[in-house]
């Protein structure tokens, strides 16, 4: 049993809900709604040349992490940025965002934090949040508990639309770092955290001394900014977005059929939280890789020439060629 399955999550049981589930939700579809279940987002034709894109998403378990030590601000940050960055994949920039919070009992001060959290990261996307809903279930939840999810509505022109059909083998992998766990693997994070019980325990990265609590709960990295100054200047054919399910099971969401990737381990810098998780947890290197982002929370896929003059262009963020890809498929480490 993997460390994951033991922390009570299994990912292998969610991807086999989402097979069995597409003749069902495929039969609401009519001819406006582009692709099919499994993407980043889901698309609505509404002319020739706009496309409505959305996502919906929540921040999981992280959420007890942050109630057990009382740091709630970058949860709003984190349900939008997740949603702004899914909806990124097919190509879109946010026009609106809807929230949902419930808890065995609604604390105001929290709710105001939250949902100014969220403002903020609104504003950031140049995204309207547009109104939400706020619930009291006592007996579904927990006392001290609660649950955060949102909706995001994006749009793209039919002509901007990705992934692109020419993805092929010998395309690059361009890695952009992430700022931390973002919003996946908490399960395991708690895990290993409170066991023992000490969450604050402290590590070095980069010459400072870090809570590994505040690395984990640093707030979901948005890369709208990011992708709109790459997609400015140079051509690309897909965005993975790398959430639940890590490499194994994002990338291959943008592929065609017959293509894979080689992942060049070593080739960008793993952040200190990942490998001290992974030793103080027993974490198996291949179960890392499936859990978590491993310091890259977004991947470029772009054709070599145009990889090269991403890689070196004055963009003021870090990035990473950390891979191709390859005939066959799934992902190669």
């Amino acid at each position: 049993m993997s460390e994951y399955a033991k922390s009570g999550v299994d990912i292998g049981a969610k991807m086999a809900i989402i097979k069995r589930i597409k003749s069902a939700v495929n039969s609401t579809h009519s001819a406006a709604v582009l692709g099919g279940v499994g993407s980043f987002g889901g698309l609505f034709q509404l002319d020739a040349d706009t496309i409505l894109v959305a996502s919906t998403d929540g921040i999981g378990t992280k959420t007890m992490l942050a109630a057990q030590t009382g740091r709630y601000r970058g949860l709003g940050h984190d349900i939008v940025n997740h949603c702004v960055n899914d909806i990124l994949c097919q190509g879109a920039h946010p026009l609106f965002f809807m929230d949902y919070i419930a808890a065995s009992r609604l604390d105001q001060s929290i709710i105001v934090t939250l949902i100014e959290g969220m403002a903020e990261a609104c504003r950031a996307a140049n995204c309207a949040l547009l109104g939400g809903e706020t619930a009291e279930m006592p007996g579904v939840y927990q006392p001290d508990q609660f649950d955060v999810a949102g909706t995001i509505v994006g749009v793209v022109n039919a002509r901007d639309r990705l992934p692109t059909t020419d993805i092929e083998a010998g395309d690059v992998l361009i890695g952009l770092e992430s700022s931390g766990p973002h919003t996946n693997g908490f399960s395991l994070i708690r895990r290993v955290l409170t066991s023992p019980p000490n969450p604050l325990f402290v590590y070095r990265e980069w010459e400072q001394e870090v809570e590994l609590v505040e690395a984990a709960l640093a707030p979901h990295r948005s890369y709208l900014p990011h992708i709109t100054a790459i997609r400015g200047q140079f051509t690309i054919k897909a965005l993975a977005h790398i959430t639940g399910g890590g490499f194994y099971d994002n990338i291959p969401r943008v592929l065609p059929n017959g293509l894979g990737v080689q992942i060049d381990l070593g080739s960008w810098p793993i952040p200190t939280f990942f490998t001290e998780l992974a030793r103080r947890g027993n974490v198996p290197e291949a179960e890392m890789y499936h859990v978590f982002n491993m310091g890259i929370g977004m991947i470029v896929i772009a054709s070599p020439e145009q990889a090269a003059t991403i890689m070196t262009a004055p963009l003021e963020f870090p990035r990473y060629r950390i891979g191709q890809v390859v005939k066959g498929s799934g992902v190669r480490l």
